[in-house]
C-alpha cells in the first residue's frame, strides 16, 4: 500500500482550500464565538508529550470553561481515575486543542493554543461546586478559534436521538477482559453509579 509521506503529495490529492475554511479562523474571542463556547457544556481536550498524544472528554452543568480575557480561557480539572495524561502532557509539552460540542447542532467549535497548570486557591475557588474545588485548573492560552465543518456530524447522525448502546461491552467487562478475569467486571458495574454519584464534583 502506497505510503504518502509528503505535505505536496497529500495537497495533490485535495486541491486548495475553500476560502471560508481560512476566512472563519480568529485569534481571540469574539461575541459569536464567545457566545457558542458559554453554551458549550462538553469539550474534547487533546494534548501530546512525551508519551504521545491523548484526547480525553471534559464535562460539566454549565459552560465547560470560563473566559478570563480575550484570550484566555481556564478549564477545572474534576475528579477522576487520577491516571493525569492530559495534565501530564500539558506539564510536559503544553500544546493543546479542544472541541467544544453543543448538543443538537452539528457545527464544532475548535480552539488550538498552549496551557499550563495551578493549584492557585483563588483559581480553583471560582470553580467550587458542593463544597468541593478541582485539584488544578488548565490555563489555556488561545492561538486561534474557528468551526469546524458539520458534515462528520451529520453523517454520523450525533443528535438523531437514538439509542445505539444497548449491545456494547460495559466498563466491567473491557476490565475484566484486560485483566483476564482478575477484576470482577461484574461487581465494578454494579458499584459504578453510586461511586460516581459520590465524586461527581
Amino acid at each position: 500500500m502506497r505510503r504518502i509521506d509528503t505535505i505536496e503529495g497529500l495537497e495533490a490529492l485535495y486541491g486548495r482550500p475553500a476560502g471560508a475554511s481560512l476566512d472563519k479562523v480568529v485569534r481571540r474571542m469574539t461575541p459569536l464565538y464567545r457566545r457558542w463556547i458559554e453554551t458549550s457544556k462538553l469539550c474534547v481536550l487533546t494534548t501530546v508529550g512525551a508519551g504521545g498524544t491523548d484526547g480525553s472528554p471534559r464535562g460539566d452543568d454549565g459552560p465547560v470553561v470560563l473566559e478570563l480575557d480575550p484570550g484566555t480561557l481556564a478549564m477545572p480539572d474534576w475528579r477522576g481515575n487520577n491516571r493525569l495524561d492530559s495534565l501530564r502532557n500539558i506539564v510536559e509539552d503544553g500544546r493543546v486543542s479542544l472541541m467544544f460540542f453543543v448538543p443538537g447542532s452539528t457545527n464544532v467549535v475548535r480552539v488550538n493554543g498552549t496551557a499550563w497548570l495551578t493549584d492557585d486557591e483563588g483559581m480553583r475557588g471560582r470553580f467550587e461546586k458542593k463544597g468541593r474545588l478541582p485539584a488544578t485548573v488548565a490555563i489555556i492560552e488561545i492561538s486561534e478559534i474557528y468551526t469546524q465543518c458539520a458534515r462528520a456530524l451529520m453523517r454520523a447522525g450525533t443528535w438523531s436521538g437514538k439509542d445505539e448502546s444497548a449491545d456494547l461491552p460495559s466498563i466491567g467487562q473491557f476490565l475484566a477482559e484486560a485483566t483476564q478475569g482478575a477484576t470482577d467486571g461484574e461487581a465494578y458495574d454494579r458499584e459504578w453509579p453510586a461511586r460516581a454519584a459520590a465524586t461527581l464534583w
